[in-house]
């Protein structure tokens, strides 16, 4: 039995209409539905392409092989490309009436490509119609998210941030509580059918309380979203973060490119805002927090988020994320990101590999994030429990490990005395002069030298770049700080 097709990439498609509107490419549609998604485009003259399409695939081909055309068309249609293209000559001077008749019965569209068309204009055109489709899916995700940004900074934003990703959507948006309630909803009601799969689908990813995942006993962790279809609906369903059991669900008519990324973004917003927390003020920075992540000017909400100055801590682990003293937390798959007042002092917690950031201001939080990100990566290496982000120029942004690493392999081809005076020219901007009586040799010596460590190294040492990087390797290398010294009295 042939093993099943792989299935459609998560692109975003176009579909064969589009293409069949194209005058420049002349195409004929013969058979199928006129309206599948093309996902890419893919040239055979294989007898059999099955083992060779992902699935998704405009298939052209001039029919050089083709001796069974319904084997043929079932073998395509079972790969699940979404359409064939067939070029008459210089094979054919018309399409199989056998092929049609194939192509018909197993519900493959068919289109005929006419001699002036080469199959190359056919893949650019189903490129750019791809590249097109993208573009308009990054700008409908990115205004949904600003659009949810700006809802969950309003006065009651679990309501707001549910109607806009009902309204994004083009469908229902609901929230259900671990028993399977629907606690708020926003849009057009579902039928009862798709309501009640949608609740066994919230079910699933937000199983409801029960003994914490890891201990003895306990099940599997849930998936963090789950989908499905019940009666043509599309379903989605997305868990909270958070020790309330809440999930989120949806409800469309069909799922285009971008849904889930809306969704999902829904989701850690109303992570945030349902999490259990002291004090209303909390809701709103916690707001303030997301619409920074979602690209919001510091400016904007840095009176939400209150007194400055912050850390940003990136932490990975197992369990329940680090308690760090703030509601501000954003977690999911074994990684967190916390935002911490910067009064209070952070720590490192059992079972989490912590990287904090310095504290800075609102407008600053960005390049913390950074610093967060980078302090967790050395903590990893280094197998610390917290590595504090550590400031000293732009030498302190780069593991000193890597760095002595790449010094050596960098430098390897230099013996001495070509390190020495090369550390010494460029310790002395590049003169020949002071170089050869720091040295003691002429300066002759100094330009042979020099002119042996460009040929080794293949560099142009005329080059400010490249003059920057050996002399931060040199700094890098191993003894380079007692060598320098030396050198330079």
């Amino acid at each position: 039995m042939p093993a099943e097709p792989t299935a459609a990439p998560p692109t975003t498609p176009v579909p064969l209409s589009a293409l069949l509107a194209r005058a420049d490419l002349g195409l004929v549609h013969l058979a199928g539905p006129p309206d599948a998604a093309v996902h890419g485009v893919h040239a055979s003259e294989m007898a059999d392409p099955y083992p060779y399409l992902l699935g998704g695939e405009l298939l052209l081909t001039a029919g050089v092989q083709l001796t069974d055309p319904e084997r043929y068309a079932a073998r395509v249609a079972e790969a699940g490309a979404a359409a064939l293209g067939f070029g008459v000559t210089p094979v054919y001077d018309t399409v199989p009436a056998e092929l049609v008749a194939a192509c018909e019965r197993h519900g493959l569209p068919l289109v005929e490509v006419p001699p002036p068309t080469p199959f190359t204009a056919i893949a650019r055109a189903v490129w750019g119609l791809l590249t097109e489709a993208r573009h308009h899916e990054l700008r409908r995700v990115a205004r949904a998210q600003q659009a949810l940004a700006s809802a969950a900074a309003r006065p009651d934003p679990v309501p707001a941030v549910l109607h806009q990703l009902a309204t994004r959507l083009g469908g229902w948006a609901a929230l259900f509580d671990p028993e399977g309630a629907v606690v708020r909803s926003a849009g057009p009601e579902p039928s009862e059918r798709a309501r009640a799969a949608l609740r066994h689908l919230a079910a699933v990813v937000s199983p409801g309380a029960g003994p914490e995942p890891g201990r003895p006993g306990a099940p599997a962790a849930p998936p963090t979203s789950a989908s499905d279809t019940s009666g043509g609906a599309q379903l989605a369903a997305y868990a909270l973060a958070g020790a309330r059991g809440l999930a989120l669900g949806t409800v469309t008519e069909r799922r285009e490119g971008g849904d889930h990324t809306i969704a999902g973004a829904a989701s850690v917003l109303l992570s945030l805002l349902t999490a259990e927390r002291p004090g209303a003020g909390q809701t709103a920075r916690s707001a303030a927090l997301v619409r920074l992540l979602l690209g919001a000017a510091p400016a904007e909400v840095a009176p939400l988020l209150g007194e400055a100055p912050w850390t940003v801590v990136h932490a990975r682990g197992e369990g329940v994320p680090p308690d760090l003293g703030s509601p501000l937390v954003e977690a999911g798959d074994g990684h967190a990101r916390v935002l911490v007042p910067g009064g209070q002092v952070v720590g490192p917690h059992p079972g989490w590999t912590l990287g904090a950031s310095a504290p800075v201001a609102a407008g600053e939080l960005a390049a913390a994030d950074a610093q967060a990100a980078r302090a967790l990566r050395r903590a990893e290496a280094a197998r610390s429990p917290l590595v504090r982000h550590r400031s000293g120029g732009y030498a302190s942004l780069v593991d000193p490990e890597e760095a002595a690493a790449y010094a050596r392999a960098l430098l390897a081809p230099l013996a001495e005395p070509l390190l020495t005076t090369l550390r010494t020219w460029l310790s002395l901007h590049g003169s020949w002069d002071r170089t050869a009586v720091a040295l003691g040799v002429h300066r002759n010596t100094v330009r042979q030298r020099l002119a042996r460590c460009a040929a080794l190294l293949d560099a142009d040492l005329d080059d400010m770049d490249v003059r920057t990087e050996l002399w931060l390797a040199l700094r890098s290398a191993p003894g380079s700080a007692e060598a320098h010294s030396g050198q330079c009295e």
